[in-house]
This record gives C-alpha cells, structure tokens and sequence, in this order.
C-alpha cells in the first residue's frame, strides 16, 4: 500500500508552534481512510454495504514533534484481524525519522448495531485485510 502523505496546517499547531497532540488521531483517521480505498473498500462502500465501522481503542506515543509545515508520512499496517475486528498499526515519519507510532482497534456493525462477521458476510473483503496483514 502506497503511505498517506499530510502536510501539518497552520491550525493544527499550538502556541508553541508545534503540531497540536490531539491531531495526530485524526491523522491516524484519514490514513486508515486511505488505506480502505486503496484496498477498494472506502468508507462509502462500506456504508453502501450496511456496515460501520467505529473505533473501540486507539493509543498513541509520541516520538518527536512535528511543526508546520512539515510533511508527515503515514504507513499503515493490519496488525490484527478477526471476523469481527480489525485492528492497525501506524508510524509517521517526517523525513524519514520516526514520530509518532499508533493504533487503533476496529469492530464492524450493521446498521442495527449488531456485530457483523466480514469473513462470513463479505468473504472478499475479509480476504483482502488477512493478505495485508501479511505484507
């Protein structure tokens, strides 16, 4: 998968000029996004499909700060996956250098809220977050 690239806005930082932590969830956000429409499974389809998709976890460890306008690179990796929940690892690099690493863990619902198990429902799918998983 080809990583997210974003590039810290002036709003995103704080008085000291610095990329705000809370942003870094977000970040996390529209690289996971990506990913899912690379992998031709964006939100819209999922959506389309009757499924959502909300977060139940997410960490964060901060390794070095970020500051406008710098460009962070953002891999994002299947870390774990069962029938019912997918969870994904991040690291952002600016520069080649590590900063900041994360999480976040996913289950999977219908629109009645009920779990959802993609490996029996949408078996393509499922397939296709188990090889990414290996990669």
């Amino acid at each position: 998968m080809k990583p997210y690239q974003h590039q810290v806005q002036y709003y995103e930082t704080d008085r000291m000029q610095c990329t705000h932590h809370s942003n870094y969830i977000r970040f996390m956000e529209e690289a996971r996004l990506d990913f899912m429409a690379q992998m031709g499974w964006g939100y819209d389809k999922m959506e389309e499909e009757g499924i959502i998709s909300p977060v139940v976890k997410v960490t964060c460890d901060y390794k070095k700060q970020t500051t406008y306008p710098q460009q962070i690179e953002i891999n994002v990796k299947v870390i774990g996956l069962t029938p019912a929940r997918l969870s994904l690892g991040y690291t952002m690099t600016v520069e080649g250098e590590v900063v900041c690493t994360g999480t976040s863990q996913h289950c999977f619902l219908d629109e009645n809220g009920r779990p959802v198990s993609l490996k029996k429902r949408y078996p393509e799918f499922y397939s296709l977050l188990d090889e990414a998983k290996d990669e």
